[in-house]
């Protein structure tokens, strides 16, 4: 990548995917390499150091460096699916491990480290995502050995402020891991806050078209402990397959306007509804009312993201039925597509699940803004 690259805005940096051209057929569109093995030299080298395609494809090459400059990171890896990057985390750690995890985060992943984490000899601790002394309390010299922050947290949105959390845990001699998939490196850059590896479902924002599983993890600089991801990432097996990362790759092209279209969206949606009489709470931190509103804009610039959730008055039969009459919404799990998704949260996480049953999840998208709202209006109006 060219110094003049590095100083270019992220919308340039996205769109232009770096400026790369391919130099044996000057195509600007980058070519796949379905190659599963790479020939050695006589002199048993590899060339360019490629050995097999699980760590090694060329295809791989120009997403993880557009990820990297975005992020402001030092190295980027793409995997299966954004579990599969987060479980990556946890495999690099040791037997009698601690982590320090936020009491609302990803559902899937919560559950992984209360169930296989807990089985590999790990033990864990949730915090209040906004308790900068809950997360003090935690964090423990010597015992912590990785906190695990996700902000804005899914599904009601509450900020962490990075840098403080992550000053206690470098005190303490514990890595940071951001999960920055809502914000996008768009609108949050984790690592200007202090966070060691910041990760993603690609799946949501940076693919953007509800068509590829993918995950990232992104590195601020070497160290033994991404050095050990690194492995669990070549040897592991859950790698992205070189088709799908064409396809994220084509996706993170248009993800500056797509970012800036979903959260003027999710905005004008949020407040519309804020004070809303058949309403109950909108949660979005890019409302003054959100708890975590201040430190969500010291945080994140160019907007506050395309997901909020509804609290709709009326409990949760009314929820659902508010959400089975929504017609542009979609009634569907995932988030960050073109196409706005509507998800009664609390029965896709089952009966265990900390979310209200009122509760509903919106991932807002590029639609036109004033369409989405007079559906929601005509939603609630028919769910009375």
């Amino acid at each position: 990548m060219s110094d003049h690259a590095k100083n270019q805005k992220p919308a340039t940096i996205t769109a232009q995917a770096l400026g790369w051209v391919d130099d044996a057929t000057k195509s600007v569109t980058p070519p796949l390499y379905p190659s599963t093995t790479f020939e050695r030299n006589t002199d048993l080298s590899y060339h360019d150091g490629r050995c097999y395609t699980r760590a090694d494809n060329p295809t791989y090459d120009q997403a993880c460096e557009v990820l990297s400059t975005l992020e402001g990171g030092s190295e980027s890896r793409l995997f299966a699916s954004g579990m599969a990057a987060a479980v990556a985390c946890l495999h690099a750690l040791s037997p009698g491990d601690h982590v320090v995890a936020p009491k609302v985060m990803y559902w899937a992943l919560r559950s992984f480290m209360l169930d296989s984490g807990v089985r590999a000899g790990l033990s864990f601790d949730f915090v209040d995502n906004a308790d900068i002394a809950g997360w003090d309390k935690h964090i423990v010299a010597g015992k912590t050995k990785l906190v695990w922050l996700e902000t804005p947290a899914n599904p009601d949105w509450q900020i962490t402020d990075i840098a403080a959390v992550a000053e206690l845990a470098h005190k303490a001699g514990a890595q940071v891991v951001v999960d920055n998939t809502v914000a996008t490196p768009l609108l949050t850059r984790p690592i200007e806050f202090g966070a060691d590896i910041v990760m993603h479902s690609a799946t949501k924002y940076l693919n953007g078209h509800s068509d590829v599983l993918a995950g990232s993890l992104t590195a601020a600089s070497d160290s033994e402990y991404w050095q050990r991801v690194c492995k669990q990432h070549a040897s592991g097996g859950a790698v992205l397959g070189v088709f799908e990362t064409w396809l994220l790759l084509r996706g993170m092209r248009t993800l500056s306007i797509r970012v800036e279209r979903a959260s003027a969206n999710a905005m004008a949606i949020a407040k519309h509804f804020e004070n809303h009489p058949e309403v109950e709470q909108v949660q979005y931190p890019g409302l003054a009312s959100h708890a975590g509103h201040d430190i969500a804009a010291k945080q994140m610039t160019g907007g506050f993201g395309g997901m909020l959730s509804i609290r709709v008055k009326g409990g949760e039969k009314r929820a659902v039925d508010f959400h089975n009459q929504c017609q542009l919404f979609k009634r569907a799990t995932s988030l960050g597509g073109v196409e706005s998704l509507i998800e009664h949260r609390s029965s896709v996480e089952g009966p265990t699940s900390p979310v209200p049953g009122d509760l509903l999840r919106l991932s807002v998208g590029i639609e036109d803004a004033d369409d989405l709202v007079n559906d929601l209006e005509t939603a609630l109006r028919l769910s009375k």
